[in-house]
């Protein structure tokens, strides 16, 4: 579990005891905290729409719910970083509580499987989830991430699609969300726009996480 709190300004001034940091954690964890999240969505909303579903998990899944969880639990105050990460802040920062976060649950599903971590996930989030579940957003995903660039003064995003196929699968999209030129997340689907909206959803939750 140390392995989880270290911040990667330890290990660059400790690179003989702790040469590794938990970003290869992190980046695990990022991925199993949205499976549990869809996982537990799914089964708890049988009537909501794919876009509803991803607009719920995004919510839930960005940067500062995951540190105002991390606090909670005060993960801050393991963190293992350089003096000058921890001069700066570097304990209350919402982006090293996300990440310690996100480690911790990679670490947890290394150590004890998927269920464990599962678990901690739903259990810990379960206030947040137990909320966006009750009082789901009419809004799909495009509406929400129109919403969000236009609100950063990004302008309307836009859409780039085309058609995938091959034996086991003919009729298969892969689609772009740009914003400000740039993509912002990308999405596949069994039609157009389930492509866009899988495409809006993955930049949500990049935006909002960033």
């Amino acid at each position: 579990m140390r392995l989880a709190f270290t911040h990667g300004s330890y290990s660059n001034e400790h690179p003989d005891t702790s040469p590794e940091s938990n970003e290869r954690l992190e980046f695990l964890g990022d991925a199993l905290v949205g499976l549990a999240l869809a996982e537990e969505i799914f089964r708890r909303c049988p009537r909501l729409k794919e876009g509803q579903l991803t607009a719920i998990r995004s919510s839930l899944a960005r940067g500062d719910t995951l540190a105002r969880a991390a606090d909670t639990l005060g993960l801050g105050d393991r963190l293992l970083m350089g003096k000058g990460e921890e001069t700066g802040g570097g304990r209350c920062r919402p982006s090293n509580l996300a990440a310690a976060f996100e480690a911790l649950v990679g670490a947890l599903f290394l150590d004890q499987g998927y269920r464990a971590a599962h678990e901690f996930v739903v259990n810990t989030l379960s206030d947040e989830l137990s909320s966006a579940v009750e009082r789901p957003s009419v809004k799909d995903a495009k509406s929400l991430l129109q919403e969000l660039a236009q609100g950063r003064g990004q302008g309307l995003p836009c859409y780039r699609v085309h058609q995938t196929s091959s034996a086991h699968d003919p009729e298969r999209f892969e689609a772009e969300a740009v914003v400000s030129g740039q993509v912002a997340g990308r999405g596949t689907g069994r039609r157009k726009t389930l492509a866009e909206q899988a495409a809006a959803g993955d930049a949500l939750e990049r935006l909002i996480g960033s």
